[in-house]
């Protein structure tokens, strides 16, 4: 799946990934392939995702908003 991590000033990640963990506003949830269409704020904590091959990275973030559909995750965050 497609992973694109913005803030204001730039595109921080664009690429593949398995699978993305956020800390949503009402707790942290997994996203992995063919995951259902949402739309979810984020609140102060850090973006995990693992690229294709198993490499992991991580962002912290103070809040922002993600979109899932379509094996895309589009993630707009605060640092």
């Amino acid at each position: 799946m497609t992973l694109e991590i913005l803030s204001p000033e730039r595109t921080l990640f664009s690429g593949e990934v398995e699978s993305v963990t956020l800390p949503g506003t009402l707790g942290e949830f997994t996203v992995l392939r063919h995951h259902a269409p949402l739309i979810s704020s984020l609140t102060a904590g850090e973006v995990r995702f693992r690229q294709k091959g198993g490499d992991e990275q991580s962002f912290a973030v103070k809040g922002g908003f993600v979109e899932v559909k379509k094996d895309e995750v589009s993630v707009c965050i605060q640092q």
